[in-house]
Order: structure tokens, then C-alpha cells, then sequence
């Protein structure tokens, strides 16, 4: 960010890119938490990648960009959720760690991504297939896998939690 306000495009295009990537991991993630479908995830990063490059301004380049980028994202996801008639609470804790956990390019995260999700147990793998890529209601997941919704968001977030430990390397 700080080569992109001085001035270098090149950097600033790959951040744009980098940070696009993690949004769209990150607020499909939120949609699908919210039992919402991926129709308008597109939207909602490409309204805070715009966010985030007309205030990049704001930013105090001697704080950390992630906490700035997760409070446009988390912004972003409730003016979403809002227009959809949905009052909801996005927490911002855990946007920037998930946002963050996708960096590099789509085919060494796809690798990356399928060389995790081989350490999950069939049903984890099958969740987050199905609700994370997929875009699958908890409801339509629950059905198919005969647990309730309530059951299949709690395995989704374990699951998701032991994700992020996994690819950040974290030994627990």
C-alpha cells in the first residue's frame, strides 16, 4: 500500500489483486454464514476494493494495513446485508485472519487449498466443498448430509478454524 501511494502502480495493482483474492474467500465465507447465496459476493468485493483505493488516504501508513482493510470489509458486508432487508452483526476479528489467509496466485492457492483440504476427514472436506465453494445453504448442506443446520455451521466453523491453523502452519 505504501508503494501504491507513492506512486507505484505495479504494487498497487497486486495488492488490489492480492486483497480481491482474500475478499472473495473472505465474504463468501460471510454470505455463507449468513445462509445467503454467492450472487452479490462479486459486488460486495468490488465495492470495497473501491472503498478501500478512494480512502486509501486515511490510512495511517504507521498502523498495520490489515486491521484498516477488515473495517471496509466488515462495512461493506453489513451495507450487503442491510440491502438485503437482513439486520446482522459481522465481527471483525476473525475478517483480517481469513482475508489474510489467502495470498498468492489462484493456482498455488488452489494447491495449497486442495493439499489442506486432503488432511480433513470426508464429511469436513464435503462441508466446506459445499457450503464455502459451492455457496450451498447450511439448510441444503444439513439436508443432503442428514444434520441439522445448527450442526452443519458448527463443523463448518470448526473446520474453518482448523483450516487457517493448517495453512498458516500452526502446529495445533
Amino acid at each position: 500500500m505504501r508503494q501504491g501511494i507513492d506512486g507505484d502502480e505495479v504494487a498497487y495493482r497486486q495488492l488490489l489483486e492480492a486483497l480481491g483474492a482474500g475478499l472473495r474467500v473472505t465474504i463468501r465465507y460471510r454470505f455463507s454464514l449468513a445462509g445467503l447465496g454467492n450472487s452479490e459476493v462479486e459486488d460486495v468485493v468490488q465495492e470495497t476494493l473501491l472503498a478501500l483505493h478512494l480512502k486509501r488516504h486515511t490510512w495511517n501508513r504507521s498502523e498495520r494495513l490489515g486491521p484498516w482493510v477488515a473495517a471496509i470489509a466488515r462495512n461493506k458486508l453489513i451495507d450487503a446485508f442491510r440491502r438485503r432487508g437482513r439486520h446482522s452483526v459481522v465481527p471483525i476479528d476473525d475478517i483480517e485472519e481469513t482475508l489474510f489467509a489467502t495470498t498468492g496466485d489462484a493456482e498455488e492457492t488452489r494447491g495449497d487449498v486442495d493439499t489442506i483440504l486432503r488432511q480433513l476427514n470426508e464429511r469436513q472436506r464435503t462441508i466446506v466443498r459445499l457450503v464455502s465453494i459451492e455457496g450451498q445453504s447450511f439448510r441444503q448442506v444439513g439436508e443432503s448430509l442428514q444434520m441439522t443446520e445448527v450442526a452443519v455451521r458448527v463443523s463448518l466453523h470448526r473446520t474453518l478454524k482448523a483450516l487457517a491453523a493448517l495453512y498458516r502452519g500452526d502446529p495445533s
